[in-house]
C-alpha cells in the first residue's frame, strides 16, 4: 500500500521559493517587491490575508509601522520604522543629527514615506511564514525542505547529501545557477556545496548552464 505523501507546511512551501530576481539592494538593503511577494504567496497559499496595523509615533524614536499576516489559521504580525535613504528614523519634524562628515539632516515623514514602509513591513512579514526568508538570514539561495533532503543519496565521506542531475533538488539548483551565472562556475559550485556534495555529472551541467 502506498504511502500518502506529506502535506508541505507553509513555511516548507514558501522558503523554497527562490525570490533573487524580485530584489533590488539600496543603501546595504535589500528590497523584494511587495506586489510580487503578495503575488506569490496568494498563488501558492490562496488563502493569505493581511491587515495594516496603526502607525504609532514616538518623538525619540519617530514612526513605526505595524501589519498582519494570516495564512492557514496561523497570523504573525511585524513592524517596521520608517527611515528616509539613509536609514535614519524620520519624525513629524525635520531634524539633524552629526556625523564626522559634519551635521546631516533628516526630512519630516510624508504619508509616501509611511505607505512605502507599511508594503516594506507587509514583505517582511511574509518572510517569517517563509518567503524569501533565506535573504534576511544572509543566505543567496532558498533552502531545502525536509522531503527534498530525505529523498536525495547520502554522501557517506562528508555526511550530507550529493546532488546528480535528474535528483529532486536539481531543477531548482539549476534555475539558481541560470539566474545567477554572474558568479561564474567556482563561486556557484562553492555555494551549493555548502548544502550538497555535486556529482561530477552535476559540474559538468552547471558549466553549459552558465555558457
Amino acid at each position: 500500500m502506498a504511502t500518502a505523501k506529506k502535506k508541505q507546511t507553509t513555511f516548507e512551501k514558501l522558503s523554497a521559493i527562490n525570490v533573487n530576481k524580485f530584489i533590488e539592494k539600496k543603501n546595504g538593503l535589500t528590497y523584494l517587491s511587495w506586489a510580487w511577494a503578495w503575488s506569490e504567496t496568494k498563488k501558492n497559499c490562496p488563502d493569505a490575508t493581511y491587515q495594516v496595523g496603526e502607525t504609532e509615533y514616538d518623538e525619540a524614536t519617530g514612526f513605526m509601522c505595524h501589519t498582519s499576516v494570516t495564512i492557514d489559521g496561523e497570523t504573525l504580525e511585524m513592524w517596521l520604522p520608517v527611515m528616509d535613504g539613509k536609514n535614519q528614523a524620520m519624525k513629524k519634524e525635520p531634524y539633524t543629527y552629526t556625523t564626522r562628515y559634519g551635521q546631516k539632516e533628516v526630512a519630516a515623514a510624508t504619508s509616501f514615506d509611511i505607505n512605502k514602509t507599511l508594503m516594506r513591513c507587509l514583505v517582511k512579514n511574509l518572510a517569517m511564514f517563509g518567503l524569501g526568508i533565506y535573504i534576511y538570514a544572509g543566505e543567496d539561495m532558498p533552502a531545502t525542505t525536509t522531503e527534498e533532503v530525505a529523498s536525495a543519496p547520502v554522501n557517506k565521506d562528508t555526511g550530507g547529501t550529493e546532488l546528480k542531475v535528474g535528483d529532486p533538488k536539481w531543477q531548482s539548483m539549476a534555475k539558481f545557477c541560470k539566474e545567477n551565472k554572474a558568479l561564474g562556475y567556482k563561486k556557484l559550485c562553492d555555494k551549493i556545496e555548502a548544502k550538497y556534495k555535486l556529482s561530477e555529472g552535476a559540474k559538468e551541467e552547471i558549466k553549459k548552464i552558465i555558457k
